[in-house]
């Protein structure tokens, strides 16, 4: 297995992030069939297959702060108010994907991206770990 840890900067909003030529590159010189797997070792961050750039990943910011609102009711309570609802956020929108790679292209669908999910303002700097599984 390959493997390696990339730094993403999210900044201090909320953001859908596009991972997929961050992930080409790093399949570069892949020839051959497997997977891969994109694994985000934050608390607050997931990862999500969609199409960016016609409104879906505004959508999806959007649908999370309707679901996941910062506001005062979270128990956890450090950082920037709200932030308990980051901690939520791995359970609806998963810290891993897994794309199969085929000939060292990656079979996404002709309208899919691979999307890093950040609603924590508080953390600027995301570590992403890629990791190809030869088939």
């Amino acid at each position: 297995m390959r493997s390696e840890e990339v730094d993403i900067t999210t900044g201090t909003e909320e953001v859908v992030h596009d991972l997929t030529g961050v992930c080409e590159r790093f399949l570069a010189d892949v020839d051959g069939d497997g997977l891969l797997h994109v694994w985000v070792p934050h608390a607050t961050a997931g990862l999500a297959i969609l199409e960016t750039g016609a409104g879906s990943d505004d959508d999806l910011l959007t649908a999370l702060r309707d679901l996941l609102p910062a506001d005062g009711r979270w128990r956890h309570r450090h950082g920037t108010p709200g932030h308990g609802r980051d901690h939520v956020l791995p359970a609806l929108v998963p810290p891993y994907a897994t794309v199969p790679v085929l000939g060292g292209v990656l079979a996404l669908g002709t309208w899919q991206s691979i999307c890093l999910v950040d609603t924590n303002v508080d953390n600027p700097v995301r570590r992403v770990r890629l990791s190809f599984l030869p088939g």
